[in-house]
């Protein structure tokens, strides 16, 4: 990364601006972004999978009276938006009508079309940072040919930083070894219930000075206040380890990932304005350092050791997008 592209410390994930698991109005989403916007943040995630264009189309909307050399904004390609419903599941955790779809596509002319749609969607002339997004299954066609494009254009000027986002740190591993991204996106893979990041993927970023974001921290909601009495163990556990530091719950799971020098900055997401205030809150509350010891965090090197409870977990609960 650029000195010009040093990360903030928390950004705006855009997944619920595409009625990620429940609808928003409009009014709501730009009610979202003014708060988060007033609130100091500068640095914006979206991707055209949220909503099937709907979160770029919001937040383009939203940005578009700001000073554009005031934020950062990135989104993704791997798949492209397409009119008409092809029966697809794979949109369902949106609430948008189910009159468009996405295809898998990281061919060089897949990426192209997906930068020229978004920027149309968006009503920008520029997208900083573009992430490659969710090829799992898809490596080789990713790497031959999605990340060619993705330096190319970083190349030429279009876009200002490259990377690949991923709910997996094993393919994240791959391409840092293969590649040269200026960033990552890791999503569940650096927070409280799911530490897989910890065992080689930040360790080698941090070696390579490749800043980390982190994302979907909260887990769908389970790390944001007193868990009910049929949460899964390792809930609990972290739970009251917490209340005996006198730590929200949400504090804890916000600033667990930037333990680790290489995370630089976390996505937070919302629904409504009051979540982007509660979590900033939570986010600057005082953590003492006896905590992490208590949720099996060693801080010295960032990593973090997980027991039997965490791994239950990453087969319990189904991630959200990155």
């Amino acid at each position: 990364m650029t000195p010009s592209l040093a990360l903030p410390r928390v950004g705006l994930g855009g997944g619920p601006l595409g009625n990620y698991l429940q609808p928003i109005s409009d009014a709501q989403a730009q009610a979202v972004i003014d708060t988060a916007w007033a609130a100091g943040i500068r640095y914006f995630d979206t991707a055209p999978f949220y909503g099937l264009g709907l979160a770029e189309r919001r937040l383009g909307r939203a940005l578009r009276s700001r000073p554009r050399s005031e934020y950062l904004l990135s989104t993704k390609v791997g798949r492209l938006v397409k009119p008409g419903s092809n029966g697809s599941r794979e949109a369902s955790i949106f609430a948008v009508p189910d009159d468009h779809h996405v295809e898998w596509d990281f061919t060089r002319d897949g990426v192209l079309r997906s930068v020229a749609d978004s920027l149309d969607r968006l009503g920008l002339d520029r997208i900083d940072i573009l992430l490659i997004h969710d090829p799992d299954r898809h490596w080789p066609q990713a790497l031959d040919e999605a990340y060619p494009a993705l330096a190319d254009l970083r190349a030429q000027g279009v876009v200002r930083a490259i990377g690949v986002g991923m709910n997996q740190s094993r393919m994240l591993v791959d391409f840092v070894k293969h590649a040269d991204p200026d960033l990552l996106l890791a999503a569940n893979q650096c927070t409280l219930l799911r530490r897989s990041a910890f065992e080689e993927l930040l360790p080698l970023c941090q070696e390579r000075a490749i800043p980390v974001v982190a994302a979907s921290l909260l887990h769908r909601g389970q790390l944001t206040g007193p868990p009910p009495d049929d949460a899964a163990p390792e809930v609990q556990r972290i739970a009251a380890a917490c209340q005996e530091h006198d730590v929200p719950l949400t504090a804890a799971a916000l600033r667990f990932p930037l333990q680790h020098p290489a995370v630089h900055s976390i996505l937070v997401g919302a629904h409504e304005p009051a979540q982007i205030t509660t979590n900033l809150a939570a986010l600057d509350h005082p953590i003492p350092d006896a905590l992490w010891p208590a949720l099996s965090l060693d801080t010295r090197a960032g990593s973090a050791r997980t027991g039997d409870g965490g791994s239950r977990l990453r087969a319990a609960a189904s991630p959200p997008p990155p």
